[in-house]
């Protein structure tokens, strides 16, 4: 009887070398995409793409069809995404930058990668900062992320005033602010969010062509308005009448909390502090002891 063969391995070091140097090499390539808002050209081999990832065989197999013109445009993911995304097919590695590795997670995410989407996440992790936050925080909304949607929050929370002045925050959509509106351990005192959260929503009219007032009522119900003192209150309902923000119910609800000196139990949160809230002297009658 045959003795069963064994496989042997060969040093993977320059085997994964001479793969990298075919990355987005013309020479032999049989594909050619035009990536990205800039149209960059990318070239690649179609039978290492289509054995490696299901959305490339499909891609180039009965979507495109032996007929189909080329090149290929993929005008939605950055070129070097896309090239970081083809080192990993080549060679199953890849080099990640902090200011890039969102745009390779969103690729991988899309692609179906699942490898490559968990070595993103691990980068990460280990490279989340105050700039890249609340953009990961958007990623992981957009994604369903759930674990690196965790860590953004606690990051957020434990960071709360410098975040709030990123472009990340302000770039965010009302799915991926709600959390961090709802969250009782924001380092941050809740004057400062409400006027995180009226620049938030001018940035969004601005884009969307909306009322602040209307791209600010997905969230703006989680602002703890019975937090603030009674001058705070009259400047903001002033500021409130000149460009509406918050809805005048809402205010009302918190001059209630002032008049009655307890906060409404139906409320909950509205009377509950923060991590980050500055003790006022009204706090005594809402039940919120100082620290």
């Amino acid at each position: 009887m045959e003795t069963p063969g064994l496989v042997m391995h060969g040093q993977a070091a320059p085997f994964s070398t001479a793969l990298r140097s075919l990355v987005n090499n013309p020479q032999f390539s049989d594909i050619c995409f035009v990536v990205g808002q800039e149209r960059q050209e990318v070239f690649a081999h179609q039978c290492l793409l289509a054995c490696r990832c299901n959305f490339f065989q499909r891609l180039l197999g009965t979507e495109l069809g032996p007929g189909a013109p080329r090149p290929v445009v993929l005008s939605t993911v950055p070129a070097e995404a896309f090239l970081a995304v083809l080192e990993f097919l080549y060679t199953n590695s890849v080099k990640l930058h902090r200011h890039s590795v969102l745009e390779v997670l969103t690729a991988a995410v899309e692609y179906g990668l699942e490898e490559l989407r968990e070595l993103c996440l691990d980068f990460v992790e280990k490279v989340l900062d105050v700039e890249l936050a609340c953009e990961a925080l958007q990623v992981a909304v957009t994604f369903g992320l759930g674990m690196l949607q965790e860590r953004c929050i606690a990051f957020i929370e434990a960071h709360s005033q410098e975040a709030l002045r990123t472009r990340g925050f302000l770039e965010l959509s009302a799915a991926a602010l709600l959390p961090l509106l709802q969250s009782d351990k924001l380092c941050v005192d809740e004057a400062e969010l409400v006027r995180a959260a009226r620049s938030w929503a001018r940035v969004g009219a601005a884009v969307l062509e909306r009322p602040v007032a209307e791209v600010a009522a997905p969230v703006v119900r989680e602002l703890r308005l019975a937090l603030l003192a009674p001058a705070e209150l009259s400047a903001l309902e002033e500021q409130n009448r000149r460009e509406p923000l918050i809805p005048v119910e809402q205010i009302v609800e918190a001059w209630r909390c002032h008049a009655l000196r307890r906060g409404n139990p139906a409320q909950g949160a509205p009377c509950r502090r923060r991590k980050g809230t500055v003790p006022r002297e009204h706090h005594r009658f809402l039940g919120l002891p100082f620290k």
